[in-house]
């Protein structure tokens, strides 16, 4: 299975949004730039500019 590529880049947000970002990320368990890339990912799958992924199919 190949590795996925990421890419780093700085991010300008103003501090109330963080805190909120952050408070968003803890209460669902997730460190701030896991919450970060959900909210990225939920936005481009509901603009149709990604792909949902498919779900696996259960065999019984």
């Amino acid at each position: 299975m190949a590795k996925e590529a990421t890419k780093s880049f700085v991010l300008r947000i103003d501090a109330e949004m963080m805190e909120a970002i952050e408070r968003w990320a803890e209460d669902e368990f997730r460190s701030t730039n896991g919450q970060l890339q959900y909210i990225i990912a939920e936005a481009l799958r509901k603009s149709g500019r990604i792909k949902r992924p498919r779900k696996p199919k259960i065999k019984e």
